[in-house]
């Protein structure tokens, strides 16, 4: 049975009580009266029928609760995966054909099977991949492009937003509904952040939108089918449309891991457990499978409606059971009700929901941390931008600028020539201005490990040293900060032992730790010899030291 319950989540979760039910479904209909009206205004941001945003948000969001660890997470369409399926099929298709279906049902199969294979292969560190200064720029990026493409419906624009600037036309019964609801979604949060602002300004639009005659005439969502989705399989596109959907896919898969992330951490330390990273991969996988059965596009994890989940006290995977009840009566029952919104109302959702992800401060911040970061958040943007719509080539931009960073530091270590400080401590002789531990000693530490990409380094700055300073009879190895070794590195500091004792000089190591020094070992370069001095601390070698003072001259 626990064998069972690691690969079936929900059979862990508590036996459900009468008090617990409820709580629960408060706690649903909560997130519900948000995840609606932003599931189908999410259909329109992927190009999709509207119908298959509440399609996206049914199965979907239970079938990833069942195989989840993190019991909270409100799956279904968010901004930044909707944004991306419908910059990845621009130019493939038309939006909201059939063809165009089936091609948002490739991604969320290609995507679904990568998070499920990843998950069940304890493959979770490849999130490590996108660092948070990537997904900074392109959560920034995405945003005011997802803002740019809601305009002209938000403002009642006739045409497309460059119209603006060539004697623009509005359709001001548009603008109206628009930046009303914009003005009473951003005071019901102020003010009233219990009430279901949304949905209650979507009720009220399509309500006066049927009472003026506005649906007749004006821009409305228009009629929804009714009823459950039908089971969906694509047909198989040609081999090159099907290959320019795997990097698409493989981004997709990235951002929508990374949403799920950022909800299940905080999950996770809120109970006080442990995130099991791997389980929720499956679970994500799982729901973009069930997604592309019921004819829509890849889910992923809403961080806004999650926090929602959280706060209004649901405590199991009840609470999306219930939601998507909820979802299950709106779709056969409420869908002809919202064909009378008018879509510069849908545009207002949207507008709100993404204006958080704009955050101007960050890159400041970043800045203060480390400009780099900064700078790999700056293209990451610049990249997304500039590379509207095929936007996921922003994040592939800053995934191999943040690796090539990566990789530089690791070809370039910190080594460093120590000095003792006057609090006891080894540190940075140069940065500290600190005095040499002895006249003819060299001291240095290296805080990488000792592997293939810095032992040239190293080597390198040992033979520089000594080139510059030929009194040296002593060098001091602080060896403690070396977690590993590997073949090149036994190599060169086979090198470099034999290279001291050519010369006469004393080598000391210090704080060897016993992996290391069993593969040294093992290839025979610590064998015993006068001109080699093994110590367990630190403290070790500076008594040493000490007895050696003054350094008897170097021979020759």
């Amino acid at each position: 049975m626990q064998s069972l319950s690691r690969w079936l989540p929900f059979l862990r979760w508590p036996r459900p009580d009468a008090a617990l039910l409820r709580g629960e479904f408060a706690a649903a209909l909560t997130v519900a009266v948000v995840m609606v009206p932003q599931s189908v205004a999410y259909a329109g941001l992927a190009g999709m029928p509207l119908v298959t945003g509440l399609y996206a948000t049914f199965l979907p969001a239970l079938a990833a609760v069942l195989f989840s660890a993190s019991t909270r997470l409100s799956v279904g369409p968010s901004a930044l995966s909707a944004v991306l399926v419908g910059a990845s099929l621009t130019g493939l298709a038309q939006p909201a054909s059939p063809e165009w279906v089936a091609l948002a049902v490739w991604l969320a199969l290609l995507s679904g099977a990568i998070q499920v294979g990843l998950g069940a292969a304890g493959a979770a560190w490849v999130l490590n991949l996108v660092s948070s200064p990537v997904l900074a720029g392109f959560a920034q990026g995405a945003a005011l492009l997802i803002i740019a493409s809601q305009i002209p419906a938000l403002l009642g624009l006739q045409g497309p937003l460059a119209s603006l600037w060539q004697s623009p036309q509005f359709d001001f019964t548009a603008l109206a509904y628009g930046v009303g609801s914009v003005l009473l979604f951003v005071a019901g949060k102020r003010f009233v952040p219990r009430l279901p602002t949304v949905l209650l300004v979507l009720a009220g639009a399509a309500a006066l939108s049927w009472w003026s005659g506005y649906s007749a005439r004006g821009a409305v969502i228009g009629a929804l089918p009714v009823g459950l989705p039908a089971p969906y399989w694509p047909p198989l596109p040609p081999a090159a449309t099907l290959a320019a959907l795997l990097v698409p896919a493989l981004v997709i898969t990235l951002v929508s891991s990374l949403e799920m992330a950022a909800s299940a951490k905080i999950e996770s330390q809120r109970d006080g457990k442990r995130w099991d990273a791997g389980q929720d991969l499956v679970g994500q996988g799982v729901g973009k499978l069930a997604s592309a059965l019921s004819g829509a596009f890849p889910t992923s994890t809403s961080f806004s409606r999650s926090a929602i989940t959280l706060y209004a006290g649901a405590r199991t995977g009840w609470a999306t059971v219930f939601a998507s009840g909820v979802v299950l009566v709106v779709l056969l029952f409420l869908t002809p009700a919202l064909q009378h919104v008018p879509r510069a109302v849908l545009a207002a959702v949207v507008v709100t929901a993404v204006a958080g992800l704009v955050k101007p401060g960050i890159v400041a911040r970043l800045w203060r941390i480390d400009r780099f970061e900064a700078v790999t958040a700056l293209v990451t943007f610049a990249v997304t931008v500039a590379s509207a719509p095929r936007i996921h080539w922003g994040v592939l931009a800053g995934v191999l600028l943040a690796l090539g960073h990566f990789l530089y530091l690791r070809l370039h270590p910190r080594i460093i020539e120590v000095g003792l400080h006057p609090d006891g401590s080894l540190r940075d002789r140069q940065l500290w201005n600190l005095t040499r531990l002895g006249p003819q000693v060299f001291a240095l530490r290296m805080d990488a490990e000792l592997d293939f990409a810095s032992a040239s380094a190293f080597e390198r700055t040992l033979v520089d040293y000594l080139a510059a300073h030929p009194a040296v009879a002593h060098v001091c190895l602080f060896a403690l900060p070396i977690n590993r070794v590997d073949a090149t590195g036994v190599e060169v500091f086979g090198q470099v032992r034999k290279m001291l004792a050519a010369r006469g000089i004393h080598l000391h190591v210090s704080g060897l730790k016993l992996p290391v020094e069993r593969v040294l070992e093992k290839a025979g370069v610590l064998a015993p010899g006068p001109l080699l001095s093994m110590y367990r601390t630190d403290a070790e070698l500076l008594a040493a030291l000490e007895r050696l003072a003054p350094a008897a001259p170097k021979p020759g």
